[in-house]
């Protein structure tokens, strides 16, 4: 698995992720579970819909 998730998309990702899933708890709804892939995803530095499209966040290495 190569790295394709940069730092700010990183950043952006757990932000929104425990946004969703504070929404979740606020509501009571399970739909909050869906914050844990946002998060997921920028802990471990790869998106599996990105390597399909061939897309990277991360910066170039020179």
């Amino acid at each position: 698995m190569n790295k394709n998730v940069g730092s700010v998309d990183k950043i952006i990702r757990i932000v929104l992720g425990l946004a969703i899933g504070a929404a979740g708890i606020y509501y009571g709804s399970w739909l909050g579970l869906i914050g844990i892939v946002p998060v997921a995803t920028a802990l471990i530095n790869f998106c599996p819909l990105y390597a399909p499209f061939g897309i990277s966040t991360c910066k170039k290495a020179e």
